[in-house]
């Protein structure tokens, strides 16, 4: 029998604020645009990764959120990085990427596109900064979904880690469209008697509650 899935960690982004394991962790209460939101957040956090500065923006989103969900969560302690999977969603996939890419070759008299634009005209790029950055090896899934569907979510993350094809998973939502953008990542981990005391468990209701945690 499986053991029930929990969730060991979340991370919400929205509003210019930063909500990690529902605690409000960074507010921008003015508003800016999200090129210097994320920047600021990326200083906050003292990462040092210089290849952060070249990723789209849609990865930029979605890089910090996987950095700050698994920060002191120890996964990769207990894990081995093939034993580690990454599903996510959105609405737009590379839409803000593609509106860009587009600018570049619309003009056939200036016709110069980037190889360095053009790399990010697939969402699932996110997945694989992810991955680069910490060496993940497991499976990974990306899915185009009107809104976050946390009944997709669950469904798929289920199938992933009790078909044995990862022993813990990032998931989640992560879309992007201009200025527009909204992130709501989770932490799943098979649960053992200690820890299902401890933690919510995976499931359609507890990722909605914590997706709608200050909508």
């Amino acid at each position: 029998m499986n053991n029930p899935l929990i969730i060991t960690g979340s991370v919400i982004i929205r509003k210019n604020t930063v909500i990690r394991n529902e605690k409000n962790e960074f507010n921008n209460e003015i508003y800016i645009n999200f090129a210097t939101f994320i920047k600021n957040l990326f200083k906050k956090e003292a990462i040092v990764y210089p290849k952060f500065y070249k990723m789209d923006n849609l990865s930029k989103l979605g890089f910090m959120g996987a950095e700050m969900l698994v920060k002191n969560s120890g996964i990769f302690d207990r894990y081995e990085k093939e034993d580690v999977g990454v599903v996510m969603m959105n609405s737009s996939s590379s839409l803000d990427t593609d509106m860009g890419y587009n600018e570049m070759i619309r003009d056939k008299s200036n016709y110069f596109p980037s190889p360095s634009v053009f790399v990010y005209t697939l969402p699932n790029i996110l997945i694989g900064e992810i991955c680069i950055r910490h060496k993940i090896k497991g499976e990974n899934l990306f899915f185009i979904s009107e809104k976050f569907n946390p009944g997709m979510l669950t469904e798929m993350v289920s199938m992933t880690m009790n078909g044995n094809r990862a022993k813990v998973c990032l998931c989640g939502w992560v879309e992007l469209l201009e200025d527009n953008f909204e992130l709501a990542l989770f932490l799943i981990e098979k649960s053992s008697d200690a820890l299902l005391a401890e933690y919510s468990p995976f499931t359609f209701e507890t990722l909605t509650n914590i997706y709608k945690y200050n909508q």
